[in-house]
């Protein structure tokens, strides 16, 4: 992945130079077909994605939640915890994402704080909204 690409996402363009390269050797490119599921209600997280390229579809119970673009990003919870898929994803055009694994987080979760700092922002954010 690319520090210039991931600066130029919102969810990163905060981090440092360090933590940029360091995010860029953890996340990959995945290029998804329209009316791929991306992440299902109800099960066990383990990718946090960030939408690059494209729109995807958030369904709550089967009920339109949301409509996401690029720059808006979903799977937080995962790097962090070990929980349930509160929705589902679904591309609803083809779609380019950033993905980033829990173990690949954990990874650079131990020597970068401000990773860190950033997901619990980002899922506190998502709390106060739900």
């Amino acid at each position: 992945m690319d520090k210039a690409r991931l600066k130029s996402v919102p969810f990163f363009s905060n981090m440092s130079k360090r933590e940029l390269a360091a995010m860029a050797q953890q996340t990959d490119d995945l290029d998804v077909p329209t009316g791929k599921v991306l992440a299902q209600e109800g099960e066990i997280g383990h990718e946090f994605f960030v939408i690059d390229q494209g729109t995807a579809e958030v369904t709550r119970g089967g009920e339109h939640v949301a409509d996401l673009g690029p720059g808006d990003f979903f799977g937080e919870m995962a790097l962090l915890e070990e929980d349930r898929r509160t929705a589902t994803v679904t591309a609803s055009s083809p779609v380019r994402v950033i993905v980033m694994t829990r173990q690949s987080f954990r990874a650079l979760d131990r020597g970068m704080p401000g990773v860190h700092a950033a997901v619990a922002e980002a899922i506190a954010g998502r709390r106060q909204t739900a």
